[in-house]
């Protein structure tokens, strides 16, 4: 039996006086038509969670699925902008024309181990497309059982569309500073019996930011198939090539030791801007091959075979420093700065993978197990040649200064090189030992080789052997229907790599360090109504952390991350809500630099609320109306703490409009984001002992119309 008193109906009642329709109708003691399914921005439980097809309420961990259609609802055409509709997530070094970088719980997810695609390892040092994904999904938190090596924050997994009968789609995108794209999206069956499935995707798109001097072009085309060779044999395969050009906006800084406010600098100025700047062009291909098997009623065995090739052009015209006032951390006083011609050309990341996996229930002892047993073999190697750093002059952050082009092959520097391999045996058994207690067991075998070396054949490091077995474990009891607390423990493995500062370098730059532990205990409830999922956690994370220390880039100490999150979807008649938040407190522990001790890591906002609303009119059929706030608390600016930047919001609106014209589907939908053209610094990372901020992007307006036809 479970206790009379429970959670749910009491946040259903709040849903309730959240949306006033539901509430009054309640009032006139009628209810209207609910939806069953999860709002628009949210689709679900993350797969990559390893929980196979459990209810999102009864995982024990926090993770989450983004449909296609709710990214496109939100207007999020790039990974990075999952800031905007999850609490947990803010940004990292997000500029136009670079890669995405995102913080989970405070924690920066790195681009060569925190990414997944299909379930597999990918790079993530690229332009990612997502015109060809049907979800994006994210799983929070220390994952030791779901990868051998990734940060503590969480894991990305990127999930490819595949053939699903009859698809014809076609898309328009555009925006006020005269970005274009078009886009098309084409499936179907064939063969006597629909065994054979083919999809194809393809957009192109004018890129022309906000931002001046930026403009860019992008292109992906990708097919996937299958054939079901009987019904219980399937044959996948899928392969994607894409390539985006355009120039990256580096990020204004401190001037001498003044922190600049953000309404005094235009964010559409580009520091990189010179007659003879060079765009970053970003190369892809990548693909996977995969069979399943059913091998009877209650097991299923899959195989899958990933592999990807990045080619990247990485040029800037990058400003750095201040040489006349010896400051490295941000620029002059009087608002000048160091400029530097950097060029690495024909940087080759290649990543090659292979995954092997059981999954199936037994009863032991009268004891119902969900079992899942694999093993992943995976290569990474990281070639780049030497790079240019020069040395140009003295430009200023009002963009208008003109300097001369600098000799682009001198200087050169070496780079740092890199070949890993791992092999991983895992396995996870979820037990439900009776109807309200369940637990979950996982645990992983890794071993890693790693070596480094500098492009041009110096300081090769000696071949760097670990093998770790990372557990994980997790308890729920439901103590009423559809109302779990659940308690878990795990670690998790980082990858660690001496950088290559630009200009400078380390003694072991290029190098691995020693791969390090990461643990986590979380806590939490978590409920579900036939119209309201929510959650409440609260975790503890702990991660070494790295620093140059002398000379030599190497452990220096570690970060502690407590924080309490809560979420809320509810899709009630004609409304849809979303609130998702973080109060987070951090701190850096045990470094060389005693100053720093007890002090917020910089670039870590201290709290964040993300809430949308949508509205379908009732005199309008087919008109949504839609809302959304991004909020994120303040954040450090400087590891002594010194600087820090306040609190921001973001307001954008939204009209959706669906049209039907016999059997075909038109969407259309425009919107305005930042609405109220905010100034504000929304991000200040610190890297190789710089300043960077980032600003909101000016007020902007889209456009898109998507035709099913």
């Amino acid at each position: 039996m479970h206790p009379r008193f429970q959670l749910t109906p009491l946040v259903c009642a709040l849903a309730a006086v959240a949306l006033p329709e539901w509430a009054s109708a309640q009032d006139a003691g009628t209810l209207p038509a609910v939806s069953v399914q999860a709002p628009s921005t949210k689709s679900g439980e993350a797969q990559i969670a390893g929980f196979g097809n459990t209810p999102s309420w009864k995982v024990p961990a926090q993770s989450v699925s983004f449909s296609d259609q709710a990214l496109q609802e939100a207007g999020i055409t790039r990974v990075s902008e999952l800031a905007k509709v999850d609490g947990s997530v803010s940004g990292g070094y997000n500029t136009t024309g670079y890669w995405d970088d995102l913080t989970v719980r405070g924690f920066a997810l790195e681009g060569a181990y925190s990414y997944r695609r299909e379930g597999l390892p990918y790079n993530a040092e690229t332009r990612i497309p997502l015109d060809n994904k049907s979800s994006l999904e994210l799983f929070k938190g220390t994952s030791g059982i779901q990868a051998g090596i990734s940060a503590p924050g969480g894991l990305v997994n990127l999930v490819v569309k595949r053939p699903e009968g009859h698809v014809r789609s076609a898309e328009v995108a555009w925006t006020s500073a005269r970005s274009f794209k078009v886009a098309t999206d084409l499936s179907d069956r064939f063969g006597d019996q629909q065994q054979f499935g083919l999809r194809i995707n393809a957009a192109h798109e004018r890129l022309n930011p906000e931002v001046r001097d930026a403009q860019g072009q992008r292109h992906l085309l990708s097919a996937a198939t299958d054939w079901r060779l009987n019904s219980d044999t399937t044959l996948e395969a899928e392969v994607e090539q894409s390539r985006a050009a355009q120039p990256s906006v580096p990020g204004f800084s401190m001037l001498g030791n003044t922190l600049p406010k953000a309404n005094t600098i235009d964010p559409r100025i580009n520091l990189n801007n010179q007659p003879w700047s060079l765009p970053v062009v970003f190369q892809g291909q990548v693909g996977t091959l995969r069979l399943n098997q059913q091998l009877n009623t209650d097991w299923r065995w899959q195989t899958t075979y990933g592999y990807q090739r990045l080619v990247t052009q990485d040029r800037i015209a990058f400003p750095y420093g201040c040489y006349a006032e010896d400051i490295s951390s941000g620029y002059c006083s009087n608002g000048s700065f160091d400029l530097y011609d950097y060029r690495s050309e024909n940087e080759v990341r290649k990543v090659q993978s292979l995954d092997s996996h059981v999954d199936g229930t037994v009863q032991w002892a009268g004891i119902q197990h969900q079992l899942s047993l694999g093993v992943l073999r995976s290569f990474q190697t990281v070639s780049a040649a030497s790079a240019a750093y020069n040395g140009v002059g003295t430009g200023t952050i009002d963009g208008l200064t003109v300097i001369a082009e600098g000799n682009g092959i001198t200087r050169d520097s070496a780079m740092g090189n890199r070949r890993e391999g791992s092999t991983e045996w895992y396995a996870r058994d979820a037990i439900q030992w009776n109807a309200d207690w369940s637990s979950w067991f996982g645990v992983r075998h890794t071993r890693l080789n790693r070596t480094g070396f500098q492009s041009d054949g110096s300081d090769p490091s000696q071949p760097l052997r670990q093998s770790f077995t990372t557990p994980w474990l997790a308890t729920g009891y439901q103590f009423a229907p559809m109302q779990q607390v659940y308690a878990s423990w795990g670690e998790g493995v980082q990858a660690l790599v001496a950088p290559t500062p630009y200009g400078a370098s380390y003694d072991n730059s290029g190098q691995p360090l020693r791969a390090q532990r990461t643990r986590q205990l979380e806590v939490g409830l978590k409920g579900q109504c036939p119209h309201t999922i929510w959650g409440v956690n609260w975790f503890r994370t702990q991660k070494p952390e790295t620093n140059g220390v002398g000379t030599v880039y190497k452990v220096d100490g570690d970060s502690l991350h407590q924080g309490l999150e809560g979420m809320m979807r509810s899709t009630l008649g004609r409304w849809t809500l979303d609130l998702s938040g973080m109060v987070l407190d951090a701190k850096r522990r045990g470094s060389a630099d005693t100053t720093i001790n007890g002090l917020r890591p910089t670039n870590v906002p201290d709290h964040t609320v993300k809430v949308s609303a949508a509205y379908r009119l009732e005199s309008i059929p087919g008109l949504t109306t839609q809302a959304a706030i991004v909020h994120e608390g303040r954040r450090m600016v400087t590891p002594d703490n010194s600087q820090h930047v306040p609190s921001w919001s973001q307001l954008d609106v939204g009209l959706r409009y669906t049209q039907r014209l016999g059997a075909q589907a038109v969407v259309w939908q425009a919107g305005v984001q930042n609405v109220t053209d905010e100034r504000a610094w929304r991000s200040t990372p610190y890297q190789f002992d710089h300043v960077y901020l980032l600003p909101l992007a000016p007020r902007t307006l889209t456009a898109s119309v998507l035709i099913d036809f």
